[in-house]
């Protein structure tokens, strides 16, 4: 069976801990429930701990009924050997307001022997969630919001990622309002605490894009996350699984030619890729140098970057930490081949220059098929 992208997020959330909040309001249509219970079934059977926060509740509204509601599973009881039994037989909690360390032990009451909490709250879900998530220090932070993720001010796309650093300075005074956040300007405020106090990352979305943007690397909100926005570094053998995942799925776009086994063994060894946070691999690329030695060249190969962050720019950082590479290795120059009109922009904006095709090392041509020969454009860049 295929390891999937779900399969990969839902491995990678295995044994952590998620917090999910949601307002009554936007949880009133009763697809928007069944959205959201069928990404909690999905994580709870593949072990995540969850906890399900949700805001505007009734003062009459009780763990049963509600979570009935909700759609949601009982988390089955469970007892870790040597822990004293819970003195919680549900397992849903009220929010006090007075005394939220209070909630926070019941919290954990409930989680000692069961993977499900379900916390209620008479104001808006926002601040329990964030202080929930700031003192478990909780793995990730959802916010299921109706207007769904930031957007930039002329294009309306949405902000895939924001990083700590990017946050602090929307947060600044006047920012906010001038990129038209003024609403949200509270919110943004929550996210950044949370971040730095050690929670993973956080995201925010509608309901109706959770299983994207949790499962799919496209997502379908913005991703806060406390780490340097991008970091590129070798690829060791344990990301090589996600990797291939990516050349199959950069192949099926037609961004990537076809290539064997082999020839993606080859991939790896040499690759590249670039992080967003600590969770996302957002792109790749590898540095080919053996083939070339003779001539000192080294070819930029398998660039391709996920679709949620081509407006971060990760492949122009990926492409100038392969050149940087190139150039600890002395190499003369590096070249990249491509039949993609979008990736030769692309170069020709990185100051590569397109070059007829002897003008590369003869190698390159050896065993390549002729009719994708005729179509291919050749892009160098000289070093030396």
């Amino acid at each position: 069976m295929a390891f999937t992208e779900k399969d990969f997020y839902l491995d990678e959330f295995r044994g952590r801990t998620l917090v999910l909040a949601a307002e009554r309001s936007a949880l009133r249509a009763a697809t928007a429930r069944r959205r959201l219970a069928t990404v909690v079934r999905e994580l709870l059977a593949h072990g995540t701990q969850l906890l399900v926060v949700v805001g505007e509740t009734a003062p009459t509204m009780r763990g049963r009924s509600t979570r009935r509601w909700l759609g949601l599973p009982q988390a089955r009881a469970r007892r870790r050997p040597g822990s004293p039994p819970s003195r919680r037989r549900g397992d849903t909690v009220v929010w006090r307001d007075d005394d939220p360390d209070a909630t926070l032990a019941d919290v954990w009451d409930v989680l000692r022997v069961r993977a499900l909490c379900v916390v209620l709250c008479r104001g808006s879900a926002l601040a329990p969630a964030c202080r929930t998530a700031e003192r478990f220090r909780v793995h990730k932070l959802v916010l299921l919001d109706p207007a769904g993720g930031l957007r930039e001010p002329k294009s309306r796309r949405v902000l895939s990622f924001l990083d700590q650093a990017t946050l602090d300075v929307l947060l600044e005074a006047g920012e906010a309002e001038f990129h038209g956040l003024s609403h949200r300007r509270a919110m943004l405020g929550e996210i950044d605490r949370v971040l730095e106090s050690g929670v993973g990352s956080v995201n925010l979305c509608r309901i109706d894009g959770l299983s994207r943007e949790l499962f799919t690397y496209e997502g379908s909100g913005t991703l806060f996350t406390r780490d340097d926005y991008c970091r590129v570094d070798r690829l060791s053998i344990d990301d090589f699984h996600e990797v291939e995942r990516l050349v199959a799925r950069g192949q099926k776009e037609g961004l990537l030619k076809p290539r064997s086994g082999d020839e993606i063994a080859r991939l790896l060894l040499g690759g590249f890729g670039a992080w967003i946070g600590r969770e996302h691999l957002a792109g790749m690329g590898a540095l080919y140098v053996t083939p070339y030695a003779e001539e000192k060249a080294g070819e930029i190969a398998g660039l391709y970057t996920i679709t949620r962050f081509k407006g971060e720019r990760i492949g122009r950082r990926i492409v100038r930490r392969l050149v940087a590479e190139a150039q600890a290795r002395q190499l003369r120059y590096v070249f990249a081949v491509t039949a993609n009109e979008e990736a030769a922009r692309f170069f020709r904006g990185e100051g590569f220059r397109q070059v007829g095709h002897d003008e590369i090392p003869a190698a390159k041509w050896k065993d390549y098929d002729p009719a994708r020969r005729g179509r291919v454009k050749v892009f160098r860049l000289d070093l030396a």
